[in-house]
């Protein structure tokens, strides 16, 4: 199994700079398979949404579909899926960010009571306590 970081995943879906689309899309095509699928981390779930709102303008639409299609995707593997799963909903629904949404769904499937917060928007969120 080989580790996807975020700049790859990102030259693959954005195509933007040709000669490392084509590097990384070859991995990903021809290394990430059904039986030996890319691993994709927590934490670069939560840059790759970073950075297609922040460097690209993605809308928040465009990438629920692009998280949607990840984390469907059996070439692969996403750490802690059922977390991963539950901060998409929760993301998809809602307008908070997406690394709040999967810190908190993390948080408590590793058995937290709830995570602490002086984030407002973050403290709307199930599972989250707000400190004033």
């Amino acid at each position: 199994m080989i580790g996807v970081d975020t700049n790859v995943l990102v030259r693959h879906l954005v195509q933007d700079d040709p000669r490392q689309a084509r590097v990384a899309t070859q991995v990903i095509t021809t290394q990430c398979t059904r039986e030996n699928p890319g691993f994709i981390n927590r934490i670069v779930l939560c840059e790759l949404v970073w950075v297609l709102e922040s460097a690209y303008g993605y809308s928040k639409e465009t990438i629920v579909n692009v998280l949607d299609k990840l984390l469907r995707t059996s070439q692969l593997t996403i750490e802690d899926a059922q977390s991963a799963w539950t901060a998409f909903r929760m993301y998809q629904r809602g307008k908070t960010d997406f690394s709040d949404c999967l810190l908190g769904s993390s948080n408590r499937s590793d058995g937290c009571d709830s995570t602490v917060t002086f984030d407002q928007a973050a403290s709307k969120l199930d599972g989250f306590r707000l400190l004033s």
